[in-house]
Formats: structure tokens, sequence, C-alpha cells
């Protein structure tokens, strides 16, 4: 059974939802410090004025503070607009912004809760199947290092293999997991290009531009363009 386990981000680009792809079982670290100035709450779009920003705001926001201590804002109507503006003439505009919508102003507003929606509206969309969980929901040791809490989480739910970014690489060795009966790989994301309304090609844009513009069947080619080493 191949675990990940990643930080959540608002509408990610495409290659950690190859990491989602590539696990079994995929767990929201939400029981983390946050981070500020990161892509929690934030991604990149195709503009017709080029690639735009947009943020939603986190009420609060500290780097003292967990994820799961914080929520986003539920004014979401300028994003919402942006992204409306920036694809009313894409190919899958008329299927894919109400699932942006019902995202956005999704009831819970926990960041963990917001994102885990997308992810699972995402794949419904692709009509593929994937579990979720959040860290912080789990019953396990938070006070051992960060490798360890890993190590602990691949045993709780009898993982053999736990699958990492390529940042990983600095912080985690392959002989540390396998002392613990876990083998570690790393998620390598392929060269890929797809269509994006007669526009050069402008890569790691939020998953959002991909869904507007791909079907799902090349959406669901590009999430299998990654190697695991």
């Amino acid at each position: 059974m191949k675990l990940a386990v990643m930080q959540p981000y608002l509408f990610p680009y495409i290659g950690y939802f190859q990491l989602i792809h590539a696990s079994d079982l995929f767990l929201i670290y939400d029981d983390v410090a946050y981070i500020k100035q990161g892509y929690i709450n934030r991604n990149t779009i195709s503009s017709p004025n080029g690639v735009a920003r947009f943020t939603i705001p986190v009420p609060g926001a500290s780097s003292n503070k967990l994820i799961k201590e914080l929520s986003f804002s539920s004014d979401v109507t300028k994003v919402l607009r942006t992204i409306e503006q920036s694809y009313s003439k894409a190919p899958n505009f008329a299927e894919v912004f109400p699932l942006v919508e019902r995202v956005l102003q999704h009831e819970d507003r926990s960041i963990a809760s917001v994102c885990m929606r997308s992810y699972q509206e995402i794949f419904s969309y692709l009509g593929i199947q994937k579990r979720f969980r959040k860290t912080s929901e789990l019953d396990y040791d938070r006070t051992v290092s960060a490798k360890d809490r890993l190590i602990a989480l691949s045993h709780k739910f009898g993982a053999d293999c736990y699958i990492n970014t390529p940042g990983g690489r600095s912080l985690y060795f392959k002989d540390d997991f396998e002392k613990s009966g876990v083998s570690l790989k790393f998620i390598d994301t392929l060269p890929l290009q797809y269509q994006q309304e007669n526009r050069e090609f402008v890569p790691n844009l939020s998953i959002i531009d991909a869904l507007m513009n791909c079907s799902r069947s090349e959406i669901g080619r590009l999430l299998r363009m990654y190697a695991l080493n």
C-alpha cells in the first residue's frame, strides 16, 4: 500500500495531483505549522493579460499557528470573478466553473476541509476513486521528528511504501525508512504540455487551468506522467 502525506494547497498544480494519483491513501497534513506567503491559500492561472495570481485571505494567519486552527475567508466573490473572466471561453468552462464554485463556497471554511473538498470534487469529475484523511483527526505520536511521524503514519495504515515530493530528497533518506520496513520513493513529474487557449504553454499553473482546457481523458494521461524513484 502506498501512502502520501502533504500540506493542503488551494487548487495546486498538476504535480500535486500526481502525488495523490500515485498513492492509495492521501493524508492531508493539517496538524503542522501554517506557511505564510506560500501556496496554501493562493495559486496562479492564465488570464487574457498573462499569468495572474488569485488569493483567498486567511484571517489571523500566522506561522505560529497550525493549519488546522485556520480558515479561509468566506468572501470569494473577487476570486470567482477572476476565474470566470479568465476562462469564460475555455472548452470546459460550463462543467468546471460550477465545480470551482462548490469548492470555494464550501460551508466548512477550515483550510483542510476546503482543500480536501477540491481534491474530492476533481477526482470525482475525472471518475477516479481516491481516499483522503486529515492527520489532525488521527491518533499518532506528534512529539517525534518529522521523519518518524511519516514512518509512524505509514505503520498506522499498513503502508509498505511512502511517496514524497522531490524536495524531500534533502530531508529524508531511503535507508532510514527501510530500517523501519517502509520503502521511500520520490515522485518526479515528467515534461508535459497541453493546449492553453492558443497561448504559449506556461507550466505549473493551478489545476484549474488544465481542467478548463483538457478533456477528462487528457487530464488522466497527464496525471500518469510521473516517475517514482
